[in-house]
C-alpha cells in the first residue's frame, strides 16, 4: 500500500498521462504493425530503453516524487536531470519516430504528412535545429529556471511550475533527437555528425559553470524552499550544494556519453561509405587488364 500511495499522482495531470500513454501505445502498435508487414523493428534492448525512458519521464511528473521535488532543491534538480538530460536522452537514443509513425491510425497519415510538410512547420523545424538556437534553448532553459527570482516565482505558482517542467522535458527530447539521430546529413538528418559532437560537448561548459557555482557557494541562493518547507533536516546550503552537483556532474556525463555515441556512428558511416564507394578509374583499368591477362593464359 505504501508503494501504491507513492505511485499515485501527487498532482494529477490529464495532459501528462495522455502524452506518456500515447507515446507508449503508438510505439507498441508501430512495432507490432511493422513486424506483421515483415519490416525491420527495433531490437528488444532498444524497445526496453524506450519504455524505461518513458517511465522515467512519467515518474517525476505524476508520482509522489513531484511532492519531494517541490520541497527539496536537490530533489528538484534530480527531477529536471531526468526530464531534461537522462530520460529524454534514452528515448531519443532509440530513434522511436518511425515506430511512432507506424503506430498511428492509417487515416491520420495523410493529414499529418500535410501538416509536417507545410511551410510554417518546416520553417519552425529548420529554426530550432540550427546549432546556435538548439544550444541556446537547451542551456538557456537551465539558466532561466535557475535564475533566483524566476525560480522563486515558479515554485510558488502552479501554472509556472508546470510550464517549467514541461519546457525542460520537451526541449530535452528535441535536443537529444537532433544530436542522436542515427542518420547522416545525406540520409535526412538535420545536422552533420561533426557539429553534433561539438554541440554536445559545448553544452558541458555552461552546465559545469552553474553547477560548480551552486556546489561551491556557501550562501543561500534559493530561499523559496524555506517557505515551502523542507522534507528532511538538511540545511539550505547542503541542499543547494547537492543540487549543484547534480547539475554539474551527471548532466555533463550525459553530454559526453552522447558525443561518444555520435562519434561511433560517424566512424561506422564513414566505413560504410568507403565500402560502397566506386572503384577508382585507374584501379578499375588495372583490374580489367589483370583479368584479361589471366583469361589469355593457357
Amino acid at each position: 500500500m505504501t508503494l501504491l500511495r507513492w505511485l499515485l499522482p501527487w498532482d494529477f495531470s490529464v495532459t501528462v498521462l495522455t502524452c506518456c500513454l500515447a507515446f507508449v501505445v503508438l510505439y507498441a502498435r508501430g512495432v507490432h504493425a511493422s513486424r506483421q508487414r515483415g519490416a525491420a523493428v527495433p531490437a528488444r534492448w532498444q524497445q526496453s530503453i524506450f519504455y524505461i525512458g518513458m517511465l522515467l519521464i512519467y515518474i517525476p511528473l505524476q508520482t509522489r516524487y513531484d511532492y519531494y521535488a517541490q520541497h527539496m532543491f536537490w530533489m528538484h534538480r534530480l527531477q529536471h536531470f531526468l526530464l531534461h538530460d537522462f530520460a529524454s536522452l534514452l528515448v531519443a537514443l532509440t530513434f522511436p519516430w518511425p515506430m511512432l509513425g507506424a503506430g498511428l491510425p492509417t487515416a491520420w497519415h495523410a493529414p499529418l504528412r500535410r501538416v509536417w510538410q507545410s511551410a510554417p512547420v518546416r520553417a519552425l523545424y529548420a529554426f530550432v535545429t540550427q546549432p546556435l538556437i538548439a544550444f541556446t534553448l537547451f542551456v538557456g532553459l537551465i539558466y532561466l529556471w535557475l535564475w533566483p527570482s524566476v525560480h522563486f516565482r515558479a515554485m510558488l505558482s502552479l501554472r509556472e511550475y508546470k510550464c517549467m517542467n514541461w519546457s525542460v522535458a520537451v526541449d530535452g527530447l528535441l535536443f537529444w533527437a537532433l544530436i542522436l539521430d542515427p542518420r547522416s546529413k545525406a540520409e535526412g538528418a538535420a545536422m552533420h555528425m561533426g557539429p553534433r559532437i561539438f554541440l554536445a560537448l559545448a553544452t558541458m561548459v555552461p552546465e559545469t559553470i552553474i553547477g560548480a557555482y551552486l556546489s561551491l557557494h556557501h550562501g543561500v541562493v534559493y530561499t523559496v524552499y524555506e517557505i515551502c518547507g523542507r522534507l528532511w533536516p538538511v540545511d539550505a546550503v547542503t541542499d543547494q550544494q547537492l543540487g549543484g552537483l547534480i547539475v554539474w556532474i551527471p548532466a555533463s556525463m550525459m553530454c559526453s556519453f552522447a558525443a561518444l555515441i555520435v562519434m561511433r556512428r560517424w566512424v561506422q558511416h564513414d566505413a560504410l561509405a568507403r565500402s560502397r564507394a566506386p572503384m577508382p578509374a585507374a584501379r578499375a583499368v588495372a583490374a580489367t587488364m589483370d583479368l584479361t591477362a589471366l583469361a589469355g593464359e593457357p
